[in-house]
């Protein structure tokens, strides 16, 4: 309750001052891409809590929807049209890991809206061991990112918004605290259903690091576009994200023969798609929507010889009834591995309707 008061208040304050944060931010960018750049320990940042974007090949910030859950790659998504709005979502992903979470959305003033969140990212149980391969007993890491957002109607069409959170991790003795701070912009034209966006997303650093080294958050920049065509009753979306970078090679292992060697794919084309997520979804009744997602990089991130056609696709649909609202997802990156996502949410405004 106390948390809700804070962004209550404090959303009086950031819509007058939005369009600062939104140019302090941006002129933040050229440090921040120069200093986030490398691998990075929190990459879970990335791992979609939507059923829907999920779906749609797992990243996705232009989809404009009055659905919590697609809000969490963009916070210009956010929107009064979600006020009263609860999403929780689970997902088993790749191997033990196990991730869940909730997110709260309330309108503030006319032309404003805020959500609170929070996301645990669960890895199973793993064997501990000394220096030596000494096993020792388990242990089960773990992330845990919480925050707030903010979003704001700069025009009839142009939206903006930003998010805060805080990134807790531990892994077996050892823990980190880490900010993060995503900065999103969406125009929407409601009579062609036309939506272009652009995220800023994972700026920040840690504060308490797990040990002398200092790991990086994935910043990255994003655009998307979504837009269905008259009474066509597909919509299409195209996002662009690793855009801090232009190579992103891999290795292709071929078919797993000791004849057949290892190749490092860095051509034009194959930069190109693995930068690229494509989605449609079928939009012909407000009331349940079917999705098909397609991901070139996930697929060639598993590049063995044991990867099978589903690789990069994933399928997702969901209902809605009166208030209620269910989505699911599903996936298999690799013939190992597995994935499903469902989401649940349900609207409390319309109690009082």
């Amino acid at each position: 309750m106390l948390l809700i008061l804070y962004f209550e208040s404090a959303r009086k304050r950031m819509s007058k001052n939005l369009k600062y944060i939104i140019l302090l931010l941006m002129s933040y960018v050229a440090v921040s891409a120069a200093a986030q750049t490398g691998s990075s320990a929190y990459n879970f940042l990335n791992v979609t809590s939507s059923a829907r974007i999920y779906g749609l090949g797992g990243v996705n910030i232009s989809l404009v929807d009055d659905d919590i859950s697609t809000i969490d790659q963009n916070p210009a998504l956010l929107g009064a049209e979600m006020s009263g709005m609860l999403g929780m979502n689970y997902m088993h992903y790749i191997g033990g890991s196990n991730f869940a979470g909730a997110r709260y959305a309330h309108s503030a003033g006319e032309r404003g809206a805020w959500s609170v969140g929070l996301q645990y990212f669960g890895y199973g149980a793993i064997k501990e061991a000394t220096e030596d391969g000494t096993i020792v007993g388990d242990f089960s890491p773990k992330d845990v990112a919480f925050g707030g957002m903010y979003s704001h109607d700069i025009t009839d069409r142009l939206r903006g918004g930003i998010q805060l959170r805080g990134l807790y991790s531990s892994y077996a003795e050892f823990s980190a605290f880490a900010l993060s701070t995503d900065l999103g912009i969406n125009y929407y034209d409601a009579d062609r259903d036309l939506s272009f966006s652009l995220v800023l997303a994972n700026l920040g650093g840690q504060v308490k690091r797990f040990n002398e080294s200092y790991d990086r958050l994935p910043f990255d920049i994003r655009a998307g576009w979504s837009q269905s065509f008259g009474t066509f009753p597909l919509r299409f979306s195209i996002t662009a994200w690793n855009l801090t970078k232009w190579k992103l090679p891999y290795v292709e292992t071929g078919d797993g023969s000791a004849y057949d060697e290892a190749k490092v794919k860095d051509g034009f084309m194959s930069n190109l798609f693995r930068h690229l997520v494509f989605g449609v979804d079928l939009i012909s009744s407000p009331n349940y929507y079917i999705s098909l997602g397609y991901n070139y990089k996930t697929r060639t991130d598993m590049a063995t010889y044991s990867r099978n056609f589903l690789s990069g696709f994933s399928l997702g649909g969901g209902l809605k009834v009166k208030s209620f609202g269910v989505g699911l997802a599903f996936a298999q990156p690799h013939t190992g591995a597995t994935t499903f996502m469902f989401n649940l949410s349900y609207n409390f405004s319309d109690l009082i309707r």
